[in-house]
Formats: C-alpha cells, sequence, structure tokens
C-alpha cells in the first residue's frame, strides 16, 4: 500500500477521499488554488500546496503543477476524485510517466471511454446494446444537423469529451439545431476542451439505470448492483438510490452482466460506472450510454448497501491487489438515496432566474447527522463560494432498511441542513423527495422539469418577514440597565395620537419590496429567532440578513424606497439587464447604439460551467453596455440598458 497519496481535487470528493486514507494509514497531500486557501480539505489533509491562482486551468487543470506539488511532497500515487482531470487520459498518462500511480483505470481505457463514439463502437461489438444515433468523429455542424433529421427530433446534442450533462442540448425543433449545435459546442469546449459532439435519438419517459463495476488487474471483474439516477434537471442528477424499484432480479443481473462485458471490453481497472438508458415502460430493454471511468458523486447509496468502501478498493486495486470477492459475494442490503446539495438560486418568480448559480459566504453552517444519515461535505463557516468551479456543495445520504425509512430520513436531514450565507437548493430537494410520483418510485428523467412549479417556493411566508422585522425591532431596544428614555423605546408611541405601529420597509431576493409591521410575539437570539403568528410557533436560524426553516434560506434587506425611486428615475422608460447569477460574460453581441428586436440574444453570463443568455426584453435601442467578453460580474450588476423604441405616429 502507498505511504502518501495526493488528492488532485477540493470540496467535499477531497474530504470524502482524505477520510478514507486517513482509515488506512495512508498520508494525504491536497492541493489548492488561492480560491481555495483556506477550505476545509486543505485544513483535512495531512499536507496542503498551493498550486496557483483561482481559475481552474491555472491550478486543478494544470497537470504540470500538479506533478510538480507531488514532487515535492513524495507522493506515490495520485487520486483524481472527479470532474476536473479524473477523465483526463493524458493526465493519467503524465503521472505514469512521472513514476506515480494513477489510481484509475490505465490512459488507453480512459481515451477509449472518454470517446462517447469510440465506447459506443466498442461496447456495441462486446453484444452490449447501445442507443441509436450518429457513427463516426469529428462531425461538422451541417452532419450533424442531417444526422439529427435522419434520426428525427427530439434528438439529444452530447459532447463526446465528457459526461455530467454539461454541454447536452435536447432539441425537440429541426429548426433551432443550428443555434442548438453552437451552444452545445460552446459548453463542451469550456467543460472538457473539445467540442466534438454527437447525436442520439432521445427516448421519452426514460429512466437512467448506472451499474458500478469494480475490476483488479488481474482480469477480476465485478459489479456492485446498480444507481437509480431518474431525478435530473437539465440532464444533471439531483438525487440517487440503491437499488432501483424498476429493476426484478433478472433484469438486475442482465444489466449487470452488461456492465461487466462493457468493463472488459477496455481492459478495465479500477471502479467505474455503466450508464444505461432504459425505457419506463419496458426495463428490459434498456441501452448503453456511456461509461464513466472514476469514482461517481452518487458512490455513497452503493456503499451503504453493499458496506463496500469504494475509495479503499481504488487505492488496493492500484496497488496491485486482487479484488478478493465474487459476483455471489456481493449482496444488497437495505436502501440508501442520495440528494445533492448545490449552490443555486431556486425560484420561479423572476422566470429565468431558477436555477441558476448562487455564491456567497457561508455565515452559518448546520449539516446533518444522525442514525442513517451521512453528509459529505467540502464546507465550513466561512467558506467562500464563487463562480469559478462546481456549484455542487456537499451530498446528504440516507440510509434505511427499506425505502420508504430511507425517504423519510433525508427528508428530515435536508429540513435540518442550515447553509446561510449562500442560497442552496435544500429546500426544493426535500418537497422533490415527497412528491406523491417519487414516493411510489415512479420516476424518469423529466418529473423534475414538469413538476418544477410545484417543488419551489414562489411566495415568501409572512413569517418570514415578521422575524427579520423582529431582528430589526429587536436590535433598536434600548440595552443597558437603569433608567430607559420612554422616546427610545420602539413602540410606535406618540404625543398627542393614537400609537402608529413600527414598520420596516424589506425585501428579499428575487421579491418586490414590502412594508412589515410586526403583529405577533417574539424572541430572539445570535443564532435563532422564534416568532409566533396567529398561535403558530416559527423558529428560524439566522446570520446577518438570512434567515432559514426546513432547508429554506431567504435574504431579507432594508428597502430604501428613495434610493429606488431615484434608480427608476433615472431609468425612466428603460430596462436595465442586470447579470443572473455571479459569472462571467463569455459572448456580447450587440454594441452601443444598435437596434435590437424583443426576444433578441445580447450577452451570454456563464458560471459554474452553466451559461446563460440574457435577451433583450422589448425592441429597442442598446443605450448603455457596461461590460465586455472577460468581464466578471456580481449578481445582478448592470449590464446593459435597453431603451425602447419609440411609437410610429400617425
Amino acid at each position: 500500500m502507498f505511504d502518501t497519496v495526493l488528492v488532485a481535487n477540493r470540496g467535499e470528493i477531497a474530504v470524502r477521499v482524505i477520510r478514507t486514507l486517513r482509515s488506512m494509514g495512508v498520508r494525504s497531500v491536497a492541493v489548492f488554488s488561492d480560491a481555495d486557501a483556506d477550505a476545509r480539505h486543505v485544513r483535512e489533509a495531512d499536507e496542503a500546496v498551493r498550486i496557483g491562482p483561482a481559475p481552474a486551468t491555472e491550478s486543478y487543470l494544470s497537470v504540470e503543477r500538479l506533478l510538480e506539488a507531488a514532487a515535492r511532497t513524495g507522493a506515490q500515487a495520485v487520486h483524481p476524485g472527479y470532474g476536473f482531470l479524473a477523465e483526463n487520459a493524458g493526465f493519467a498518462r503524465a503521472c505514469e510517466e512521472a513514476g506515480l500511480v494513477f489510481i484509475g483505470p490505465s490512459a488507453d481505457a480512459i481515451a477509449l471511454m472518454g470517446d462517447k463514439i469510440r465506447a459506443k463502437e466498442t461496447v456495441k461489438a462486446a453484444g452490449v446494446p447501445v442507443v441509436p444515433g450518429s457513427s463516426g468523429s469529428g462531425l461538422t455542424d451541417a452532419q450533424l444537423a442531417d444526422a439529427a433529421r435522419e434520426i428525427g427530433t427530439p434528438v439529444l446534442l452530447k459532447p463526446s469529451a465528457g459526461g455530467g450533462g454539461k454541454g447536452m442540448r435536447l432539441v425537440r425543433d429541426a429548426a433551432v439545431l443550428a443555434d442548438e449545435i453552437a451552444a452545445a459546442r460552446r459548453e463542451a469546449r469550456a467543460s472538457f476542451g473539445d467540442d466534438t459532439l454527437l447525436v442520439e435519438r432521445w427516448i421519452d419517459r426514460p429512466r437512467h439505470i448506472e451499474i458500478q463495476v469494480l475490476a483488479d488487474g488481474h482480469g477480476n471483474v465485478v459489479h456492485l448492483g446498480e444507481r437509480e439516477c431518474s431525478l435530473q434537471r437539465r440532464h444533471q442528477k439531483v438525487i440517487e438510490e440503491a437499488p432501483s424499484v424498476l429493476l426484478d432480479e433478472a433484469t438486475r443481473a442482465a444489466m449487470g452482466e452488461a456492465a461487466v462485458q462493457a468493463a472488459r471490453s477496455c481492459g478495465y481497472r479500477g471502479a467505474g460506472t455503466v450508464e444505461f438508458i432504459v425505457p419506463g415502460g419496458d426495463p428490459s430493454q434498456y441501452y448503453f450510454m456511456e461509461m464513466n471511468t472514476r469514482l461517481q458523486v452518487e458512490h455513497p447509496v452503493t456503499e451503504l448497501v453493499t458496506g463496500l468502501d469504494l475509495v479503499e478498493w481504488q487505492l488496493r486495486v492500484a496497488a496491485g491487489e486482487r479484488l478478493g470477492l465474487t459476483q455471489d459475494d456481493v449482496r444488497l442490503t437495505g436502501h440508501a438515496i442520495e440528494a445533492r446539495l448545490c449552490a443555486e438560486t431556486v425560484s420561479i418568480k423572476e422566470g429565468a432566474r431558477g436555477f441558476l448559480p448562487s455564491g456567497g459566504t457561508v455565515l452559518r453552517l448546520r449539516e446533518p447527522e444522525g442514525e442513517g444519515v451521512r453528509t459529505d461535505s467540502g464546507l465550513s463557516e466561512g467558506t467562500e463560494v464563487g463562480s469559478l468551479y462546481d456549484p455542487m456543495l456537499s451530498k446528504v445520504i440516507a440510509y434505511g432498511p427499506d425505502r420508504a425509512t430511507a425517504l423519510r430520513r433525508l427528508r428530515a436531514a435536508l429540513a435540518g441542513t442550515v447553509t446561510l450565507g449562500v442560497q442552496t437548493n435544500a429546500g426544493f430537494l426535500r418537497r422533490l423527495l415527497a412528491h406523491p410520483a417519487v414516493v411510489a418510485g415512479e420516476l424518469d428523467t423529466g418529473l423534475v422539469e414538469r413538476e418544477v412549479d410545484g417543488l419551489v417556493a414562489t411566495d415568501v411566508p409572512e413569517a418570514v418577514y415578521e422575524a427579520a422585522a423582529a431582528v430589526r425591532l429587536e436590535a433598536l431596544r434600548p440595552r443597558g440597565a437603569g433608567w430607559t428614555d420612554p422616546f427610545s423605546v420602539p413602540n410606535g408611541w406618540r404625543t398627542g395620537g393614537e400609537p402608529k405601529p413600527v414598520a420596516f420597509p424589506l425585501r428579499a431576493t428575487g421579491q418586490e419590496p414590502v412594508t412589515h409591521t410586526p403583529r405577533g410575539s417574539h424572541t430572539v437570539t445570535d443564532d435563532r429567532v422564534a416568532v409566533t403568528l396567529d398561535g403558530v410557533r416559527h423558529t428560524f436560524h439566522r446570520a446577518a440578513d438570512w434567515l432559514g426553516r426546513d432547508g429554506d434560506a431567504w435574504q431579507v434587506r432594508d428597502h430604501d424606497p428613495v434610493a429606488a425611486s431615484l434608480d427608476r428615475a433615472a431609468h425612466a422608460g428603460a430596462d436595465s439587464l442586470t447579470a443572473p447569477m455571479p459569472g462571467t460574460v463569455t459572448v456580447v453581441k450587440v454594441a452601443v447604439g444598435d437596434e435590437v428586436s424583443a426576444g433578441q440574444s445580447l450577452l451570454v453570463v456563464e458560471a459554474m460551467k452553466m451559461e446563460h443568455v440574457v435577451s433583450a426584453p422589448h425592441a429597442g435601442t442598446v443605450a448603455e453596455l457596461d461590460v465586455a467578453p472577460g468581464t466578471t460580474v456580481a449578481m445582478d450588476q448592470v449590464l446593459a440598458v435597453i431603451a425602447p423604441a419609440e411609437e410610429e405616429t400617425a
């Protein structure tokens, strides 16, 4: 076994790998960019090395700097985690050439399975069924469009070089193929450095089932059962569970054997995942989609139902050990479900703002624990969540003897999750897990998108404004012992008239301002606010302007109506286009003075590998343009101002 392992990643996966290294008595080395100098994975490792400035291209994606860090610390092996360089054949090969053991498959296997086009051809030759789609690599835009029309819409555009839903585009209208292909190429190039695309038939109401495989360097391959990953949004998994309620034992065994054959077809070594698309109405008709040549985000659910530590087995296989278990030794016991906690603004109040990356400083953190609950996290209080890296912050996993128990425990765990200072999707996930179709196990990859309106909070509860007002009211109360000036008590009393209730102008993020007068009783402490309204007591966690309860969080600021009025007057009749999320402007399609039409695409803002198009709200002229490609912007920062077109007069 190795003495020292360098973990070439960050966040929750780095913390999780370090945990297993510590349990095995292996020394861990973390790496960090300037943005992560005080990150949790840095503090928990035995040693940590700075590898560059904040941009990933100059730090976590720099093969040279990672190898230098390994050499400086005497590391014998490198664990890539997932994301970044985990599925980069060049990195795996560079590690081998530097005398380091890459904890994963061979560079050749990564290259083969990392090219979705070659991967499909390889597993098809091994007898594994594949999704119908385009053939050949390096297709031009025109060839992709022709293939899509031949297959017939709807089709799915997919980057050949990577996964995780990045760069994937579902196209139902052939008229928009050109725009969607261009956007998919941009995202693929930004995420993987390769804009090669393929096109596949879209299977309506599909289920996403993946099989975990484990292979050693001595020819032994086993599968560890399946994971159901059908709850997705924008092709990104949000909830995963093991086992799937869809499969019976015969189908599970058949899919498991297909996954084993796929792994054998590329000479696989280590932990990997073979992903299948399955028609919900006929699970016996399953198709290979891709193989992920790394540890998956959702690996904890497999660990909980099998009792195996997959990171430990990755290390043992990389060190040359045999598996020591056969397929008959693998038993699935109980049920496990995982929820991905992401830095996201979750709201449909402002339409396009729903589900966009958020950021900020973690002011107060409470992560769930207890029977059957596991949290894999890279967070700590004071963590700065920016727009440079993936939005996933942590994972909350629940285990139980059956699915109903696991669901109940996970909902409770999410309700107890507090991450004030950064908007997250915890409340949304809790509501999703209570949806009748999810409870019944009637899943498909489009369920979240269809039901989203009922899963997000559209209005701020009155209790939130009551709690925010209570905090401000408490701050006005005189402090200290002795005589109190009655005029300093905020009770609304005034000379010669009826008391005028104290009112506070407030504005919650993404909402219209309100003026709230406290009408209930309240108790305020440094970290909690309890208010009683109409006989019901509500308790909130608090930090600065933030309030949180049951997984939801709200930032409620003081509202200045005078300043707002002056701003409206300054832009009378015009619309300011603001950044929907903190990020970087990547595309600017207009200049000052240009005439634009309603709905015309003007700019593209990218954050956490997600693109958002900013469009003209109406026809008019670009009166102001405050950004250029490469400009870093904060949420709600003004990007441009569009003066409306003058109405034609008769």
